[in-house]
């Protein structure tokens, strides 16, 4: 997939082919007037999504996310202090009328992810999911098309949950590490497990049947989203990020246990053309 000059330079798109590979290729393959704001919205992500992995202790992890809470619930001009990904990202929050308050959910949703404290149960855990992956969705969406973005909303609902399972998957190797973990506590107490028993990695079975309930709810989640009626073509590629959450799901029900350990990531090359397969097919 050739990159233009102006695809290069701008500071959102070169954020993104470092941090968020994947929705950087969605950006590519969204309409050509709307990747500058949908980079900066993919670029917001990423940067909130990865403060527990450039800090050491929640404090100042919290002390990130209060800049950007501070930022959005600022005057229209905000206070960018030269960030280019907030420059950006207040332009497209402006030009597209996008709702302040669901950016500021998200940053606060993302202060979970600080701390390792468990998700007490499913509720907790699509709560999460839809303050994060959901509304990431629903806001590309609002970007891409303001009239059919409400469509789609219960779709984004349920892709975003899916999408999230899917990633707490791919990072479970490294949530392990630091004794975090996503999979709720009530899917571990109907397997016969709790938080540590589960981490600790001995109980190969149960591991096991927790790991497949947990992505078996992913995938009850999108089967979900596809059957919440047709997604807009106008919106299609908001929603192309989740078609990479499939196959991590059903892998995962594979292997079981093993999930603690491997990692269920695809090449890159093969993410792309499933990218590319399902804006071609209209179908995530």
């Amino acid at each position: 997939m050739a990159e233009s000059p102006k695809e290069t330079s701008d500071p959102c798109l070169a954020m993104l082919r470092e941090t968020d590979r994947d929705r950087y290729l969605a950006c590519l393959l969204s309409p050509e007037d709307k990747r500058g704001a949908l980079a900066a919205l993919y670029a917001f992500n990423a940067e909130i999504a990865r403060v527990r992995d450039v800090v050491r202790e929640p404090l100042p992890g919290e002390i990130r996310l209060q800049w950007w809470r501070d930022l959005l619930e600022g005057n229209a001009q905000g206070d960018s202090g030269g960030n280019p990904v907030a420059v950006e990202l207040l332009g497209a929050i402006e030009k597209y009328r996008l709702p302040r308050q669901t950016f500021v959910d998200m940053i606060e949703a993302r202060i979970f992810d600080l701390y390792d404290d468990p998700l007490t149960d499913r509720h907790a855990l699509e709560g999460y999911a839809g303050e994060t992956a959901s509304a990431l969705i629903q806001l590309a969406s609002l970007i891409l098309s303001p009239d059919d973005a409400a469509r789609s909303a219960d779709a984004a609902g349920h892709a975003g949950v899916a999408q999230a399972i899917a990633g707490f998957l791919l990072l479970m190797p490294i949530h392990r590490r630091r004794r975090q973990l996503y999979l709720p506590l009530d899917i571990l107490s109907a397997t016969g497990l709790d938080r540590d028993t589960f981490l600790d990695g001995e109980d190969k079975p149960r591991i096991s049947a927790a790991i497949e309930a947990f992505a078996g709810l992913g995938l009850e989640h999108l089967a979900r989203a596809r059957k919440a009626g047709a997604v807009p073509a106008s919106v299609l590629p908001a929603f192309l990020p989740v078609a990479l959450a499939g196959p991590v799901l059903r892998q995962a029900v594979r292997a079981g246990a093993a999930v603690l350990d491997t990692s269920l990531q695809s090449p890159q090359w093969r993410r792309q053309l499933r990218l590319l397969k399902a804006a071609v097919s209209r179908r995530f």
